[in-house]
């Protein structure tokens, strides 16, 4: 249970401090949040749990997959903020296209043979 709460501390500091920047400098804070810490906080915790290298190259190939998903409410989201969408709604609607792109990735990775 220690090893819970620390994976859920740290990981719960990176997420504050990348908010925190955000508030002084977007640009930096963007940058932070952009870095990959969750996947590669993933794969030392995964790597720490198991020590099981089939399972760690499944885990970093089903990510790279799942990235791609995932930029256009990137896109998204400031173009509803910059027309007059509220944050919540365009929130919604990102996390909501997200979703929905991740679903088309699953069904076409099957068809493409790869296992995600």
């Amino acid at each position: 249970m220690t090893y819970l709460i620390l994976k859920a501390a740290i990981s719960g500091i990176l997420i504050a401090l990348a908010s925190e920047v955000a508030r002084r400098n977007a640009g930096i804070g963007a940058l932070i949040a952009s870095l990959p810490l969750v996947s590669v906080l993933g794969m030392i915790w995964l790597w720490r749990d198991t020590h099981d290298p089939a399972r760690m190259a499944d885990h970093v190939g089903a990510t790279l997959w799942y990235i791609a998903p995932s930029v256009p409410m990137f896109l998204l989201i400031p173009w509803l903020l910059r027309h007059g969408t509220g944050f919540w709604t365009a929130l919604g609607l990102g996390c909501a296209l997200t979703f929905l792109l991740y679903l088309a990735m699953i069904w076409a990775a099957g068809r493409w043979g790869t296992r995600l």
